[in-house]
């Protein structure tokens, strides 16, 4: 008899999906596959707002780079990188980094404070 591991079981549905760690339902809406409910939803605000005019537009998951990759004994260090789930464009020209956060993680809440301390003038809100 064939074994197969768990993983394969179930990306074959033969028992079903272990529950997300932190709760959340993975949504796909316009195509785009969102996180979490909540991030779908405040994706939909996005586009009615954007349509009303009360901003020009929005970039999912804009990258931001808090310390570059290097070398170091001749091994390569990654790059520590923060990625926002939106970046809100007002027609005034003022910028919005948004998060959607449901669970704020220790490696989240160190990530926004390098971010923040980089970039004291940005606009940052947690949706």
């Amino acid at each position: 008899m064939t074994r197969i591991s768990e993983k394969k079981a179930r990306e074959l549905g033969l028992i079903p999906p272990a529950p997300a760690k932190y709760h959340n339902t993975k949504t796909i809406i316009d195509g785009i596959k969102f996180a979490s409910k909540h991030e779908a939803r405040y994706y939909s605000e996005l586009k009615l707002r954007q349509r009303a005019g009360e901003i020009t537009g929005f970039d999912l998951q804009p990258v931001f780079i808090l310390q570059k990759g290097f070398r170091h004994n001749g091994k390569a260090i990654r790059a520590i990188k923060y990625i926002a789930d939106f970046k809100v464009f007002y027609p005034d020209g003022r910028v919005e980094i948004v998060d959607t956060k449901g669970v704020r993680t220790r490696d989240y809440i160190n990530k926004v404070k390098i971010l923040l301390k980089q970039n004291p003038d940005m606009w940052f809100t947690e949706a």
